[in-house]
C-alpha cells in the first residue's frame, strides 16, 4: 500500500505517462455508479499555476541561450587561436596545388603540341611516300626491258654468257656464302 501511494506521488511531464482513470464511487441502495467530480482549481491558484510555468518556461529558454552563447563564444576563441597557423597551413596548401596544377597544364601544353607535331609530320611522311609511289610507278612504266636489251645488244656490243664461262660450285662448309670469301678454282 505504502508502495502505491509513493508511486502516485511521483510526478510525471504531461504526455510522457498513461492518465490515471478518475476513481468512481457507488452511492445509494441501488449500486449504481457515479463519477466523482473534482472541483475546477481557484481562479487565483490556476493564474498562479500558469504563472509558473510561463516563469519555468522562460528559465529554460534563458539557460537554452545562454548554453548558445557560450558554445558561440568557444568556437569564436578556439577559431581565433588557430588563425595563424590555419592560415599558413591554408596557404602553403594552396601554393603547392597551384605550383603542381600550373606543372600540370604545362606538361599537357607540351604533351599536345608534340603530338600535333607528330602528326603534322606523319601527314608529310605520307605525302612523301605518295610522291615516292607515284615516281617509282612513272620509272617503272617509262622503262621499257625490250629498249635496254636493244641497247645493250646492238650499240654497247653485250652478249649473253656461254655455257662454258658459268662455272658453279659447291661449298660444304655451310650453308651460306660469305661476300669477301675467296673463290675456290676448279
Amino acid at each position: 500500500m505504502a508502495r502505491n501511494a509513493a508511486m502516485r506521488r511521483q510526478s510525471y511531464v504531461s504526455g510522457s505517462a498513461v492518465r490515471r482513470p478518475e476513481p468512481y464511487c457507488r452511492a445509494g441502495r441501488e449500486g449504481t455508479e457515479r463519477r466523482i467530480r473534482k472541483r475546477a482549481p481557484h481562479p487565483a491558484t490556476a493564474m498562479r499555476n500558469r504563472e509558473e510555468w510561463r516563469k519555468e518556461q522562460e528559465r529554460i529558454l534563458r539557460e537554452r541561450e545562454l548554453g548558445h552563447l557560450a558554445r558561440q563564444e568557444r568556437l569564436r576563441t578556439k577559431a581565433v587561436s588557430l588563425d595563424a597557423p590555419f592560415l599558413f597551413l591554408l596557404i602553403a596548401a594552396s601554393a603547392f596545388t597551384l605550383y603542381f596544377s600550373f606543372g600540370y597544364i604545362q606538361l599537357k601544353t607540351e604533351m599536345n603540341s608534340r603530338i600535333s607535331s607528330i602528326e603534322r609530320k606523319k601527314q608529310t611522311l605520307e605525302q612523301l611516300r605518295a610522291e615516292n609511289d607515284a615516281i617509282r610507278n612513272s620509272i617503272d612504266t617509262s622503262v621499257d626491258p625490250n629498249e635496254i636489251y636493244r641497247i645493250a645488244t646492238q650499240e654497247l656490243g653485250m652478249v649473253y654468257a656461254g655455257e662454258k664461262q658459268v662455272i658453279t660450285y659447291d661449298k660444304t662448309e655451310s650453308e651460306y656464302v660469305r661476300q669477301y670469301e675467296s673463290i675456290p678454282r676448279y
